[in-house]
């Protein structure tokens, strides 16, 4: 059974396209997270929910 972590973050509507899609790249790439959700909202932000697997480790003796 594979265990997430989840992070969500809230992009305002000001924010340009460019400069959202820098942010979540950078998540992605340095914090190893993917992209599980993008809502978004009537007056144009953006509520992005994102995932990475919890690494276990368990005792080999």
């Amino acid at each position: 059974m594979l265990d997430y972590s989840y992070m969500d973050i809230f992009i305002p509507r000001d924010l340009t396209r460019e400069a959202a899609r820098q942010l979540l790249t950078e998540h992605a790439e340095y914090g190893q997270w993917e992209l599980a959700r993008v809502r978004v909202h009537p007056d144009g932000s953006r509520h992005v929910r994102l995932r990475r697997k919890v690494m276990r480790v368990r005792r080999t003796f």
